[in-house]
């Protein structure tokens, strides 16, 4: 089984202004609420890969019950733990630029932590969980190295998808998965990288550091995968992004949920990077068919 965990899930409500002016009145062009939260992402994006996933996590309030509303909806299965207080909302205003404006999320009391440290005891052995996303300032800032450190003990694969020194701290419990995209892998490393070329040395030293794998995205100009005895280098498909949310979620789902049905890392990594894509030319996250039409364009060179 495949778990996933957002700590401070969202609606998204995506909003579009032709010509946003500040300080005067906006009329809105076109508008969509979405649940929000990148491991609430991977696991809607399983659910089309007709993969089954659990995600856990905190929710409270009518913003959580609209979350768990949509999940069921799309029958995707979760167990989140209630608290006090609203989930967040998070705007995204397109206009001339695009604009974010995230909510703070509700407090997570200790008792709740404990309630959803009750809830990882039904996980076994093999399964594997994605924690993706920032941690709220009311839990442990440690918590991401503390679970992958339990899941190292447990036999439990766990994928990370996140930045900064929360990133780096995992790395030596030995993750299944780690994917940082070119400009967070510069910031581990304190350097500026901007080619496929400069960033393969850096990957490397996450492997060398612990990480089983190490997925690192470049947008528009490609995707590499670093493994402990190979280098994978992928091409994108062509197409126009009309949606940057939720591209680096889709690329994690693709590439676990495929990996968890074949075993195999590259037919699992040339997935993930046509799940990515897909979603970044679609309005929300992608559908399988997307996924189906644009695998063929995706090439991969193994070192």
């Amino acid at each position: 089984m495949i778990y996933t965990v957002t700590l401070n899930p969202s609606i998204d409500y995506i909003v579009e202004v032709d010509d946003i002016g500040l300080g005067k009145i906006n009329r809105m062009k076109r508008e969509n609420k979405f649940p929000g939260g990148k491991g609430i992402n991977v696991s809607r994006v399983l659910k089309r890969l007709d993969v089954e996933s659990i995600a856990l996590g905190f929710v409270g309030g009518f913003t959580g019950d609209f979350i768990k509303n949509v999940l069921e909806n799309e029958r995707v299965t979760s167990d989140f733990v209630q608290v006090e207080g609203d989930s967040r909302i998070n705007i995204k205003l397109k206009s001339q630029l695009e604009t974010e404006i995230n909510g703070q999320g509700p407090a997570i009391s200790e008792e709740k932590l404990d309630q959803f440290f009750y809830k990882l005891k039904q996980i076994k052995k093999g399964d594997y969980v994605v924690l993706a996303g920032s941690i709220p300032n009311t839990l442990p800032s440690d918590l991401y190295e503390q679970l992958t450190l339990w899941g190292q003990e447990n036999g439990i694969h766990i994928i990370v998808d996140a930045s900064g020194k929360v990133l780096l701290d995992v790395v030596k419990h030995r993750p299944f998965f780690i994917k940082p995209n070119h400009h967070e892998l510069g910031d581990l490393f304190d350097v500026k990288i901007t080619s496929i070329e400069q960033a393969i040395p850096y990957g490397k030293k996450l492997v060398k550091l612990g990480a089983q794998n190490v997925g690192i995205s470049f947008a528009g100009d490609g995707a590499i995968l670093i493994t402990e005895s190979s280098v994978y280098v992928s091409n994108v498909p062509k197409g126009e992004v009309i949606n940057s949310v939720g591209a680096g979620d889709s690329l994690v789902a693709g590439f676990v949920g495929t990996y968890v049905k074949t075993n195999n890392i590259e037919t699992a990594f040339k997935v993930g990077v046509a799940s990515g894509s897909a979603t970044a030319f679609s309005e929300d996250l992608t559908k399988r068919e997307k996924i189906e039409e644009l695998l063929n364009q995706v090439k991969i060179e193994k070192d």
